[in-house]
């Protein structure tokens, strides 16, 4: 009998050696970091996990997918952040299109989240969220009765409704994208149906004033994503997806101290592509990526002092049928480009190398959560 008992010890012992030998080869690469999506799935909306490797590989936190509270709407959402990281990178702040609400997430430690709050976004069909300190505002792109709307968030990651913040938009409008400047003295959105961009400047009381002359033409049909550069926010970068097949361009504006936009140099500046749609610019404010949704793309471009755009080429995407890419992000060191493949359920990534470089890392895309339609994304 003892004999036996030392046996089953014995065997005991091995499974459990072997068992960690697996553990270690799973955790071998470092976690450096999360990627989370916008799952935007119909009944209760979620937010997908993922720990972020050294390697670049991608492995789900566990408890992934996390209940956001709202509900999506199963479809994309056609829009530029819909999912953003709070400025102190406590919180995630996440679009339910389908229940016309917005999820707050509390972040632990180890990159799993928690509902914080679930409020009204004071609209219908929310798409995209712009955060700046403790000032956010939400576009809600309802065909009949489009606004922005501004929120305070406050340290224990509630969100209330700013008085008197709503801006009404004219119906069949289609706002895409919501953002401010770096410096949050300025917001800025692209109503994609009707080609305009709305300029505001921000008030101290979290209130918007537009621009003389706001909302301005685009320089191309269906400005759609757009960004301020990290390092000047008086340059503000907008793609024009719907251009036709190989017509796509982007635009390049000087933003005043009113909030008045000029164009830079000869903008609009040709992509060659189909459909550029989402934008991100790295942190050094050297290089401007946009995905080229229709043809599973990236195009990069140099960005001059003036912020003139020069196309250093594309990079094909792996198995591009069906990925629909979408909106992207740089990894915090920069070393790292993602984007949310809403077509294909999935992510990929990229690594970035010389003037903007990229390749795309061999185990991308990774799959998101079955049943999801992801749209925006973080990473951190």
């Amino acid at each position: 009998m003892q004999r036996k008992l030392v046996t089953v010890v014995l065997l005991m012992l091995v499974i459990a050696g072997l068992t960690a030998v697996a553990s270690s080869a799973e955790s071998s690469t470092p976690v450096v970091g999360h990627v989370y999506l916008n799952d935007n799935t119909t009944g209760v909306n979620t937010v997908a996990g993922f720990d972020r490797h050294a390697d670049g590989t991608l492995t789900p936190i566990p408890g992934s997918p996390f209940a956001a509270g709202g509900a999506g709407t199963g479809q994309g959402l056609a829009s530029q952040g819909s999912l953003q990281l709070s400025a102190d990178g406590r919180y995630l702040l996440a679009v339910d299109a389908g229940s016309d609400q917005v999820s707050v997430l509390r972040v632990k430690p180890n990159g799993s989240l928690q509902t914080a709050d679930l409020v009204s976004s004071n609209g219908g069909n929310p798409v995209s969220i712009a955060v700046s300190g403790d000032l956010v505002y939400v576009a809600n792109a309802d065909p009949s009765a489009p606004n922005y709307t501004g929120f305070t968030l406050n340290a224990g990651g509630r969100l209330r409704a700013i008085a008197d913040s709503t801006v009404a938009l004219p119906a069949g409008s289609q706002p895409g994208d919501v953002l401010f400047n770096g410096d949050g003295t300025k917001l800025v959105a692209t109503r994609v149906a009707t080609s305009l961009i709305d300029s505001y400047s921000v008030g101290a009381d979290g209130l918007l004033t537009a621009a003389l002359g706001s909302p301005y033409a685009a320089q191309g049909p269906g400005p759609f994503g757009s960004e301020f550069r990290p390092t000047d926010p008086s340059q503000l970068f907008v793609s024009n997806a719907h251009g036709g097949p190989g017509n796509g361009t982007v635009s390049a504006f000087a933003d005043a101290a009113d909030g008045t936009l000029t164009s830079i140099g000869s903008s609009p500046f040709a992509d060659l592509q189909t459909a550029p749609c989402w934008i991100e610019i790295s942190h050094d404010g050297n290089t401007l990526y946009t995905i080229n949704t229709a043809v599973s793309t990236i195009s990069r471009y140099s960005i001059a002092t003036d912020g003139t755009l020069t196309l250093l080429g594309s990079t094909a995407m792996h198995t591009p049928s069906g990925l629909v890419p979408e909106d992207a992000r740089l990894s915090p060191d920069g070393s790292t480009l993602w984007v949310v493949d809403t077509g294909a359920d999935a992510v990929s990534g990229f690594s970035v190398t010389g003037a903007g470089t990229l390749t795309e890392i061999s185990s991308s895309p990774t799959a998101a959560p079955a049943g999801a339609t992801p749209a925006g994304l973080v990473v951190n």
